[in-house]
Formats: C-alpha cells, sequence, structure tokens
C-alpha cells in the first residue's frame, strides 16, 4: 500500500500546479468574504454567531463551543460542503469540497472572531482569520521560519494594519489549500484501489480537521476588552 501512496502521490504532485492559476490573492479573499458575508445555505458569520448566543442565553464560552459543534457537523457532510464550495470555485477549476471546507472553516473562525469582540471588517482581523484557518502547527512553523511576523491574535490587534501582509497571508492559504487539493485526491485515488471505507474516512477527516482549527481559535482569539 505504501508502494501505491508513493506512486500516486508522484503523479499528483507533478499535476497539482495545474490547480495554481485559479489560487490568486483575489479567490482567497473573495472567498474569505463571502464565508463573513454569508454564501448559498449559510447566513453570515456574524448573523450565526449571535444566533447561538442568543441560544445559550448570553453565554459566550457556550455559544463559541456551539459553533465549533456546528461546523463540525456541516465539515462532515460532504455533499453540503461540495454545494458550498461550488457556489465559490464555479468558474474555477478547484475541487469544490476542499474549497467548501475551507469556506466553512473561515465561517467559523469569524463568528468565533465576532463573539469575542473583534470587528470582522478590520483587516488585521481578517488576516489573522486567514492565518488561523492555516491550523496552530502550520502557523508556528510560519512564524519560526519568519515567513509570518506573529500568531493570529497578534496579528488581530497589531496597532497598524501592514497591507504587505495580505499578500503574504493569501499565498500561505492558497499554498495549504494547493496541499489539500494533493492530499484529498491521494486519498480518493488509494480508496478506488484499495479497500477501504473512502467516504466515511474522509467525512471523519474533515470533522476531525474543522474541529481541531475551531479549538485553535477558541485558544488563539482571547476577548477583546469592552471599548
Amino acid at each position: 500500500m505504501g508502494m501505491i501512496k508513493n506512486q500516486i502521490g508522484k503523479q499528483l504532485g507533478s499535476r497539482v500546479t495545474g490547480f495554481a492559476p485559479g489560487l490568486t490573492t483575489s479567490f482567497v479573499r473573495e472567498a474569505l468574504s463571502r464565508a463573513i458575508n454569508g454564501v448559498g445555505p449559510l447566513p453570515a458569520a456574524a448573523q450565526a454567531a449571535e444566533k447561538q448566543l442568543a441560544e445559550q442565553k448570553g453565554d459566550r464560552d457556550k455559544a463559541v463551543r456551539e459553533l465549533v459543534e456546528n461546523h463540525v457537523r456541516f465539515a462532515g457532510a460532504q455533499g453540503f460542503v461540495t454545494n458550498i464550495g461550488g457556489l465559490v470555485t464555479a468558474p474555477l477549476t478547484i475541487p469544490t469540497n476542499v474549497t467548501g471546507l475551507a469556506l466553512l472553516q473561515c465561517r467559523m473562525v469569524a463568528g468565533i472572531a465576532h463573539l469575542r469582540g473583534y470587528d470582522l471588517e478590520d483587516p488585521k482581523v481578517r488576516n489573522a482569520i486567514l492565518v488561523t484557518v492555516l491550523g496552530e502547527d502550520t502557523v508556528e512553523d510560519l512564524v519560526k521560519a519568519n515567513k509570518l511576523p506573529a500568531p493570529p491574535m497578534a496579528l488581530a490587534t497589531a496597532p497598524v494594519h501592514d497591507e504587505a501582509l495580505d499578500a503574504t497571508v493569501s499565498r500561505e492559504v492558497a499554498n495549504s489549500i494547493i496541499s489539500r487539493i494533493t492530499g484529498k485526491r491521494l486519498a480518493i485515488t488509494v480508496s478506488r484501489r484499495v479497500p477501504v471505507v473512502g467516504g466515511v474516512v474522509g467525512a471523519s477527516a474533515d470533522g476531525y480537521a474543522t474541529w481541531k482549527i475551531g479549538r485553535y481559535a477558541e485558544r488563539e482569539l482571547l476577548p477583546r476588552a469592552a471599548r
């Protein structure tokens, strides 16, 4: 099985650059904007967050946890994720299940940021949302390599917005999506050649990945003091 994975991985690696033209800075920013403002059946991130806050009778911590649980369920529903992705990538050649998952994760983090007192219209906060979606391990590696100046909390609360950082963040998110495309296609192809339950594995992996990012956002985006 290891040999099959290696062979397929090499084949996919040589093809993945074909997806890169659609993964521009404008694409990443448009996807984030739709995640925040609402797309298809999903209302705006702040609206969804406020609904959870009302249901939890003003308890922000419970609202955050419920927001994460809802998005984990969304992420596990492959058809739902693909539909959301299709609304963003219709004119492009990027696999919709991958971009749909990224959009859901952006929306989840944006909702958490809103509940913690961050302004979703602030470009610093938007960069922080995108960086959070990269995941804790990736963020730590990028900071150590000086490819990012700081983790999400520091980016969101920086005194001024660094416009040059916008392109850097978008590029790293695009690279992450490309990596996901490779991994997804490898898993699908291997599952066709090896007797495993591919759909169940994929749904579980997407849900778990979303849960990890949600927990990271909970720890990283600390509540802002009321002003």
